[in-house]
């Protein structure tokens, strides 16, 4: 038998894990007690990480489809590696040469190693010369990140370790179920009641994670952002704020001192829906602590004003006096594996590695230095996710510019994933060109013109950075199937095809090595961090400027990350969602993830312990809405919004408001929650306002039941088409 210390390839926790091949080849799963993070215990979804390993379920061919005089599509079909690149590479090349650099993107994903995520973005910059590269992380912290970047200077998902959560007094967790997304972290939140401290959760619905609290505060979808400046117009009323830390080391709390006396108690309560004396209550408990935290997640950042939002919350943390002190402060719970550091090497629009500004000359030397090319030749920032995506395959009209044409699309699934999906699906199958780089045929993958099979987790060797900022070291630990490839050795073979043969290695060492190099004397710095540290220390925290640094587990203590050294206050003020409930969608919709699946389900749907523990969408709803409805336990639901409409079953619960229905956001088909999801971007951080819509429900007519593969059109939403069957939830 060999074992491997490695890590679970799903969530930002990132948790150590032990794999123990035998003799017959059989790899299994075991505890790795001592690393800190989890402590060895794993999730369903870790304990069956191995599942995925064998080539059942996976691609392990190059696959190609033909495109017919007529413009119609023929099926996928096998091709050898050199056919398959040749085409990828050839077609770039030609869109290109017809309609520009720009005409050509690519999009990421937030589950790719730092080597890849590096490479990726230095293959957009350098061998296609496109401004046109995002990833999927868009969809994840950007909000929380953006908000982070304007009051701290610098953006990690939390600035402490998680030990440290359960040492503080007060936890204000707004729009996090741990419980179910993240469960070997909850081990924290209990310890933080036994040491008597006080959990405080904020959602819509009573998940496992409320049933953990001290308070749930079951607020109206949407308005996060009128509590917390709630919260802050009573620690003002209530004289909490800590004046000494206020004027010692932050700027601009005048003008966020009036924007929260504008948010008095009685109107904070029609907004929420919390009654006056609960605000009061969680006002005091949150000021009177010796230490507090907020932690955020995707349920109050993913709004068309999630960076307003988490500014609300960092400015109460502020006034509190509870950020850049020992066991107090703002944090985010980042959602994929790899969010953090996948977007700090340079898988953003408007990012180069090091977290550095790709608008930033100085930031372009540095780079263009390492990489050997000369800085002028490095595009500017191109479009965000959405952005990216909307307009795939469009021609130019008026003043909007034309589309791209081709893109390259690596550890991503937006057919399911992304917002408004039936829109974002007929866009994909607009371009001339669409090449997929996957371990397995997601949704997005059976759509490519090129389908190229990449390597996974256990097969390669890598860093990731968790939700702490700790680097961790993924570790190989058996051979990948014959004919898989690393996605780096596709990267260099497509750079090599495009005429840029220099600088794209597709050994990870080698690749690290040089982000290193890239990353250093930037906010995000790895220069200090190397695969024997990692190693030996259980991880590095960034920023590690150098190899005799000890790295950096705790943030802020000594000084904000800004150049005055203070946090600013965010002037902020409440708006309501894009779209409110109405007449014709009277309901909201909210949207999220349950226990056993993980993000679009490309890989978790394949396992079968994880598939059998949830086989299937539902729509969850208050007993009040299914009695008006005259629905019962399991009946077929129609969800309608502006932009189409989705089918599945009615899960009956009083967890939920009665005003409001959840969806998870996990399977294809017709019951894709992403069907119904509004883009409406927040204007800073370009996330899509995924966590609150206006929709109508109703009793599915029996043609619109769950067999059907095909989201209906909403009124004026055209024509939106799905990917899958939704009765076997299979590709």
């Amino acid at each position: 038998m060999t074992t491997t210390d490695t890590h679970c390839p799903y969530c930002s926790l990132q948790c150590g894990m032990r794999l123990n091949e035998t003799e017959r080849g059989v790899v299994e799963v075991v505890e790795r007690p001592a690393f800190p993070v989890n402590r060895g215990a794993l999730c369903g979804k870790g304990q069956t990480a191995a599942a995925l390993l064998g080539p059942a379920h996976r691609l392990t061919t190059p696959l190609m489809r033909e495109r017919r005089a007529d413009g119609g599509r023929g099926p996928l079909r096998a091709a050898s590696w050199t056919e398959a690149l040749d085409r990828a590479a050839e077609g770039f090349a030609a869109l290109q040469a017809e309609h520009g650099r720009d005409a050509v993107g690519v999009f990421g994903g937030g589950g790719l190693t730092n080597e890849k995520a590096y490479l990726l973005g230095k293959f957009a910059r350098v061998a296609l010369g496109t401004r046109n590269i995002d990833y999927n992380g868009r969809f994840c912290m950007s909000s929380a990140a953006a908000a982070n970047r304007l009051a701290f200077g610098l953006d990690r998902g939390l600035p402490f370790p998680l030990e440290d959560i359960e040492r503080t007094r007060c936890l204000i967790l707004v729009g996090a179920n741990p419980a179910e997304t993240m469960p070997p972290a909850v081990r924290h939140l209990r310890r933080l009641r036994d040491n008597g401290g006080t959990l405080i959760v904020v959602d819509p619905r009573r998940t496992r994670t409320a049933e953990l609290a001290d308070v749930h505060l079951r607020t109206a979808p949407g308005s996060d952002l009128a509590l917390a400046l709630g919260l802050l117009h009573l620690l003002i009323a209530d004289d909490l704020v800590d004046d000494a830390f206020v004027t010692a080391r932050t700027t601009g709390y005048d003008r966020v001192h009036a924007a929260a006396m504008a948010h008095w108690p009685e109107r904070v309560e029609r907004l929420t829906g919390i009654p006056v004396s609960r605000l009061r209550t969680v006002a005091r408990m949150f000021g009177k602590a010796a230490t507090g935290m907020v932690l955020t997640a995707r349920g109050s950042e993913q709004h068309s004003k999630g960076t307003d939002t988490v500014g609300a919350w960092i400015n109460l943390c502020l006034a509190a006096g509870k950020a850049g002190r020992l066991h107090s402060g703002y944090g985010c719970l980042t959602g994929q594996g790899n969010g953090q550091g996948g977007r700090e090497h340079g898988q953003k629009a408007d990012q180069l590695p090091g977290y550095r500004s790709i608008e930033d000359p100085r930031a372009r030397a540095h780079v263009a230095q390492v990489w050997g090319v000369d800085p002028r030749t490095l595009p500017h920032a191109g479009r965000s996710a959405y952005e990216l995506l909307d307009t795939l395959g469009q021609p130019a009209a008026g003043t909007r510019p034309a589309g791209l044409r081709g893109l390259l699309l690596m550890g991503s699934n937006p057919v399911v994933s992304a917002p408004r999906a039936a829109h974002v699906t007929d866009r994909i199958r607009a371009l001339d060109l669409l090449v997929v780089g996957d371990l397995v045929l997601s949704e997005t993958a059976q759509l490519a013109d090129v389908v190229l099979p990449g390597t996974q987790w256990a097969e390669e060797t890598g860093t990731m950075t968790n939700l702490e900022g700790r680097v961790v070291l993924r570790r190989g630990a058996v051979p990948p199937p014959e004919g898989v490839r690393s996605d780096l050795r596709i990267l260099r073979d497509l750079a090599e095809r495009l005429g840029a043969a220099h600088g794209f290695d597709d050994d990870p060492r080698t690749v690290f090595e040089e982000l290193r190099r890239a990353s250093a004397g930037g906010p995000a710095d790895y220069a200090g961090i190397t695969y024997e540290r990692i190693q030996a220390e259980d991880g590095v925290f960034w920023p590690c400027p150098d190899e005799s640094h000890p790295g950096t587990p705790r943030l802020f203590l000594d000084a904000f990350a800004t150049p005055d050294g203070r946090a600013r206050f965010l002037p902020v003020t409440h708006r309501p969602p894009a779209e409110e409930p109405d007449a014709r969608y009277p309901v909201h919709l909210t949207t999220g993830r349950v226990l056993a699946q993980y993000q679009s389900g490309a890989q978790t749907r394949r396992v079968p312990a994880l598939d059998s523990a949830a086989p299937g969408p539902f729509v969850e709803l208050h007993p009040v809405l299914a009695h008006s409805l005259g629905l019962r336990e399991g009946d077929p639901v129609q969800v309608t919004s502006r932009r189409g409409r989705a089918v599945a079953p009615a899960r009956i619960t009083d967890t939920i408001r009665p005003d409001t229905v959840f969806m998870p956001f996990h399977w294809p088909g017709a019951g894709r929650a992403n069907t119904l999801t509004n883009p409406a971007l927040d204007p800073v951080s370009k996330m899509p306002e995924f966590k609150v819509c206006a929709v109508r429900v109703e009793p599915a007519r029996e043609r619109d039941g769950a067999a059907s593969a095909t989201a209906a059109p909403a009124e004026g939403a055209g024509t939106p088409t799905g990917s899958a069957t939704a009765s076997g939830n299979r590709p």
